[in-house]
């Protein structure tokens, strides 16, 4: 059962909202000078360092690696890190980073559903007019390009952010569903499947990179040690802690980072039909989560 949040609960999705919200306009600077695989890879191979250096440091222990808990682990980890990770980056070089982070803010969608299929967390008749108002903001943002597919990469690139929230959705599910496992020590493991999977696949794909010049190089350090490692271990006990569906709180706040950190950053142009779409994006949010919000608020 998903137990009640703590203060700390909510400055954890606080920060993370922040953080994620930033990390899309890390990666387009990061494509400046790297590939999408080598970006991804990169990520998510100095965020499993970093989290392996903390773990080895605080003396974490290891699980007991049963067959049940590798499954999970192999999967989560290629769900939650390697497939979106690659997803996005891919999908980055075709459509605003604004529209990669709003995106993101159709997670609750997924994850409400698949919740209520999969975990002890029902969805309401609220829930349900909830996740429909905020389909349909996903529908406006994604706009009538996605009927063009073939004449451009765009729409493409829009499926693809789409599909990595997606991806997210479901490794929330199974991270909550996961056999007990130290918080750290998961954060860890998941990111080291995930690096496991990208190496590969970069090398195959684009091969061995080299230095690039400062900017996008910074940016693909930073990807690793922020947004990946540190992000990554605070989303975990978050999960763990409150369950799935608090969880999906985080993205009221990404989409509108991303938009911020677009625009003023970045210098993107964003279409109306993204702010039309992150409007009802956010009120099927609030719809679905009333209760939850109604809670912070008498707090």
């Amino acid at each position: 059962m998903a137990t009640q949040p703590t203060l700390n609960n909510w400055l954890s999705i606080g920060v993370l909202g922040v953080i994620w919200g930033a990390t899309f306009m890390v990666v387009a600077i990061a494509l400046e000078g790297y590939g999408p695989l080598t970006v991804a890879c990169a990520r998510t191979t100095l965020g499993a360092i970093a989290l392996l250096g903390l773990m080895r440091l605080m003396r974490r222990p290891l699980p007991e690696f049963t067959p049940r808990m590798c499954k999970y682990l192999v999967v989560i980890g290629v769900l939650n890190t390697a497939l979106p990770f690659a997803l996005l980056s891919w999908g980055q070089q075709f459509v605003p980073s604004a529209f990669a982070g709003i995106s993101m803010a159709a997670l609750p969608l997924f994850v409400l559903p698949l919740a209520h299929a999969f975990t002890d967390e029902k969805l309401t008749k609220r829930n349900i007019i909830g996740v429909s108002l905020g389909f349909v903001g996903a529908v406006i943002l994604i706009g009538p390009g996605v009927l063009e597919i073939g004449t451009g990469m765009e729409p493409l690139g829009q499926i693809a952010c789409v599909a990595a929230a997606f991806s997210y959705a479901v490794s929330s599910i199974m991270t909550r569903r996961c056999p007990p496992i130290d918080p750290i020590t998961m954060a860890a493991l998941l990111l080291t499947v995930g690096a496991a999977a990208l190496i590969p696949a970069m090398l195959l794909i684009e091969g061995l990179p080299g230095i690039g010049e400062a900017r996008p190089t910074i940016a693909i350090i930073a990807l690793g040690l922020v947004p990946t490692a540190l992000a990554a271990l605070i989303r975990v006990v978050t999960i763990r802690s409150t369950g799935t569906v608090f969880m999906t709180l985080v993205n009221y706040q990404v989409p509108l980072w991303s938009m911020l950190f677009g625009v003023w950053i970045l210098n993107e142009i964003l279409p109306l039909r993204f702010f039309a779409a992150l409007g009802l994006i956010l009120i099927g949010l609030a719809i679905s989560q009333w209760v939850s919000l109604k809670r912070i608020l008498g707090r």
